[in-house]
């Protein structure tokens, strides 16, 4: 009796280590499947708040929507400055800019940086226009410059810009800007 107890006992214990090495194998499978769609699947990262819609991120590619937005908020922060605001203006432009553009765009920043410093020279933009291409990250502005010395407005201008990106994994950086110049204002 005891040799069949013993038996039946070992049966009972052979059946769930088996149905524990079928689960086993059959979650690894599943975990390894799951692995797989989760690399192979494009990322998003909902924006919020964002005016008038929620936006997403995708490592896809930029969305015309998140280009033109990004682009109307960096014209305003590389176009408007004052003397009062160079070192914020300037650390801003960098830490939205391209580690590989950083070096070239803190020279040409620390320029004028260095030329109105003291000055009571300070500058606004008011966009009129802008086009945008999601396909080759630039993205270019076209609106009135304003210059104002002490509190008179002593100029404003009809300008372009272009903006030109970056975008690598989830994050879109600034490589480079600067007035897209036309024949009339080279020969100025």
């Amino acid at each position: 009796m005891e040799i069949s107890y013993t038996h039946a006992q070992s049966q009972r214990v052979l059946k769930q280590r088996n149905l524990l090495i079928v689960t086993t194998v059959g979650l690894s499978i599943l975990s390894a499947i799951l692995l797989l769609v989760t690399a192979t699947r494009d990322r998003e990262v909902v924006l919020q708040p964002v005016l008038h819609s929620p936006l997403s991120v995708s490592s896809a590619g930029v969305s015309r929507e998140y280009l033109e937005l990004i682009t109307r908020d960096v014209a305003v922060l590389t176009l408007d400055r004052s003397p009062s605001n160079l070192e914020y203006w300037m650390k801003s432009v960098l830490e939205i800019t391209a580690p590989s553009a950083q070096g070239r765009v803190r020279a040409d920043l620390m320029k004028i940086v260095n030329e109105q410093r003291g000055s009571s020279i300070a500058q606004f933009f008011t966009i009129q226009t802008m086009e945008i291409d999601p396909k080759n990250l630039w993205s270019t502005v076209t609106g009135d410059l304003h210059t104002i010395v002490g509190n008179k407005v002593i100029a404003k201008d009809r300008r372009t810009f272009r903006f030109n990106w970056q975008y690598s994994g989830l994050s879109l950086k600034l490589v480079g800007f600067g007035m897209v110049t036309t024949g009339k204002e080279r020969d100025q």
